[in-house]
């Protein structure tokens, strides 16, 4: 499955790589989003233009990449677990996963408490800006949300009891995780020719999904614009500037961890030079940026991973795709630096063992997180009843949240790959050549 064409900006078409085309939709949507909020922010053109333009096409874009993530996901991981050949190879791959995810995922989440305890960015909101937070109605559908979410009950749904339900749920894609799990197992303890064919049938489900998310990832530039120009139209610079401390804390923590951390653990554990990654995962890192959802990023990920990276698909593809539900770095950062910035604006003075439970907690968070935009307010609503924070405050950082998710999540999907790279590594695991796996049909049937 693995494409002639050698140049990794294939899906954007001739001239201009995508991932240009995304950055300049981004400048673009800014600049044109500041100019309208500084010059014409009250007009009614550009409300109608925003409701019925801008906002109504990039939820259409995003609606066109969750449309396959089910039937993505599935495929590629059951796949991924068919393709190891047997159970003792998936039980390997599946510690290495969760062992380096929960390693790297604390050291994500460390990095984001030493820089809310170094910079103190509760400590210079405005107090009139806390109070009108606090009464965000907003933020209180937001804390419903968190109260309903408990630590067991993310756990217990791993196992679903519905799969049509959980495919339905963005709150249980780890159970579509599990049931994939499970019939990937399954075709590869029972080889028979029915099983052979269903495995057929689901590498053309697959590649049938990421034709399509080729087209429709063209209009990637396009909707990154709209999503700019709305943020940035209708809250200008005001809010930002009130955040700013807040804002720069956690760009601080994800840069150190996306520059640092990341391309020392590629070198170190993975073999690979930090510049050739960063070269090779540009694309899907600009994706995650423009729809903030490292799961509708997926059929790009999975892409650059076996075309630019050459990771063995049999890894990439279980790695990538647990990554997408389970691994999710910038999020539990971000989970961590917001709970103590929330204590910092309440006065509550968090001694260092409530921090490592704030760490405990959000790693767990990370992993129960839904892998779509805003995903982890929910989540850090139930980390601050958990810790005794008043989860109301959460309503302070909903003017800065978009930014900061698409930059969270552009981590996210980083850090999936760089997963995908040290696994592929440690597991000494190499594709066969398609050929060969053709002709090993052939002789079993």
């Amino acid at each position: 499955m693995h494409s002639t064409d050698p140049t990794p900006s294939a899906v954007g078409g001739k001239g201009m790589p995508l991932h240009v085309k995304v950055m300049v939709g981004f400048m673009l949507g800014t600049v044109l989003g500041l100019v309208v909020h500084a010059t014409a922010t009250d007009a009614g053109w550009v409300q109608g233009l925003i409701e019925y333009g801008t906002r109504p096409f990039g939820q259409v874009f995003l609606n066109l990449l969750f449309m396959l993530v089910v039937p993505l996901m599935f495929s590629a991981l059951v796949l991924g677990v068919a393709e190891l050949g047997d159970i003792a190879s998936l039980g390997r791959l599946g510690w290495k996963t969760l062992i380096y995810t929960a390693v790297v995922t604390a050291m994500a989440v460390g990095i984001g408490l030493l820089c809310a305890n170094l910079f103190q960015p509760g400590t210079h909101m405005d107090p009139a800006l806390v109070e009108q937070a606090m009464s965000n109605a907003k933020a209180g559908e937001i804390v419903s949300k968190g109260n309903e979410l408990r630590l067991m009950d993310l756990l217990v749904n791993i196992v679903p009891h519905n799969i049509v339900g959980a495919m339905a749920d963005d709150k249980q894609k780890l159970g579509i995780v599990f049931f994939a799990l499970m019939i990937g197992i399954g075709l590869v303890m029972k080889p028979t020719p029915g099983t052979r064919a269903f495995k057929s049938a689901l590498h053309g489900l697959f590649e049938i999904c990421m034709h399509l998310i080729g087209m429709f990832i063209k209009l990637a530039p396009f909707a990154v614009a709209a999503f700019m120009f709305n943020l940035t139209s209708q809250l200008g610079w005001d809010v930002i500037r009130s955040l700013l401390w807040f804002v720069v804390t956690v760009l601080v923590a994800l840069a150190l961890h996306g520059f640092v951390v990341l391309p020392l653990w590629v070198r170190i554990m993975g073999g690979m030079s930090p510049l050739a990654f960063f070269r090779g995962t540009q694309e899907a890192s600009l994706t995650a940026f423009a729809t903030a959802s490292s799961t509708a990023t997926l059929p790009v990920t999975l892409r650059v991973a076996e075309e630019n990276l050459k990771l063995p698909r049999k890894v990439s593809r279980f790695v990538l795709t647990v990554g997408a539900s389970a691994n999710h770095h910038g999020t539990a950062l971000f989970e961590g630096i917001t709970v103590l910035f929330l204590a910092q604006v309440y006065g509550l003075h968090m001694p260092i063992g409530q921090q490592l439970l704030v760490l405990i907690l959000c790693i767990l968070g990370g992993i129960g997180t839904a892998g779509i935009p805003s995903g982890s307010l929910p989540v850090i609503a139930m980390i601050c009843g958990i810790i005794g924070i008043k989860p109301e405050g959460i309503g302070i950082i909903l003017g800065v949240n978009t930014f900061l998710d698409m930059c969270r999540t552009s981590l996210n999907v980083t850090g999936d790959l760089a997963t995908a790279v040290v696994v592929s590594h440690r597991s000494g695991e190499k594709d066969l050549p398609d050929e060969a796996i053709e002709h090993l049909d052939e002789i079993v049937r």
